[in-house]
């Protein structure tokens, strides 16, 4: 399945996906938040955390969605953040948000396909939460994001196993591809990449990997 699916899924779904951030749910979507978003709330927290110190830090935010983790790193104190996105509908709302958080002046926002995107520097920091969920070789995407990075990188990748993979795997078959992973899988991963170190820790649905490459 294309990149092209992938965009077409999520310009449709970039309205709903951007309320899942919002502040105003009420008790049914909480409890929901609680039991099935879990791991979207805690990939936030400790990419947020791990990109410390912020103050003047250069974030590169890949597959950057409705810009969340831009707009809040830059309401932080990053110097400035970059976000890339392959579906004009999130980049739209992104833009929107840095504007309503007033930092739009240190965040930028562009639609266009990572793997072909033409940077011209490195960035502090690095992010790719929800991304390679959707990556059928993820080698290549992992080695670019690296080469981008000065300090540490932050990756999510959805385990695979349980009854909530296996629901989510049926929820997408007719949408896009979802790619599910275990620690073995990402140890051999991670162990073949130019990088200081690396940690990986499983919180709720997901792996979160921290690369250090400095």
């Amino acid at each position: 399945m294309s990149n092209r699916s992938v965009a077409d899924f999520f310009d449709a779904y970039s309205a709903d996906f951007n309320a899942l951030y919002g502040s105003r749910k009420n008790a049914v979507n909480s409890v929901i938040d609680r039991i099935f978003r879990k791991s979207m709330r805690l990939r936030f927290e400790w990419t947020v955390k791990g990109c410390t110190p912020i103050e003047g830090k250069s974030v590169l935010d890949v597959g950057c969605g409705p810009g969340h983790y831009s707009v809040h790193l830059a309401t932080k104190g990053a110097g400035d953040c970059f976000g890339l996105d392959f579906a004009p509908g999130m980049i739209r709302l992104a833009k929107e948000n840095a504007l309503r958080s007033r930092v739009s002046n240190r965040c930028e926002f562009a639609c266009g396909d990572f793997s072909a995107y033409p940077f011209d520097r490195q960035f502090d920091y690095a992010i790719a939460m929800g991304f390679m969920d959707y990556i059928e070789k993820p080698e290549p995407i992992i080695d670019r994001v690296l080469s981008l990075t000065k300090e540490k990188a932050f990756f999510s990748f959805p385990v695979e196993g349980g009854i909530l993979a296996w629901q989510r795997k049926q929820r997408y078959k007719k949408r896009c591809q979802l790619f599910l992973y275990n620690r073995a899988q990402l140890d051999a991963l991670f162990s073949g990449r130019k990088c200081k170190r690396f940690e990986i820790e499983k919180i709720s649905r997901d792996f979160f990997v921290t690369v250090y490459t400095a």
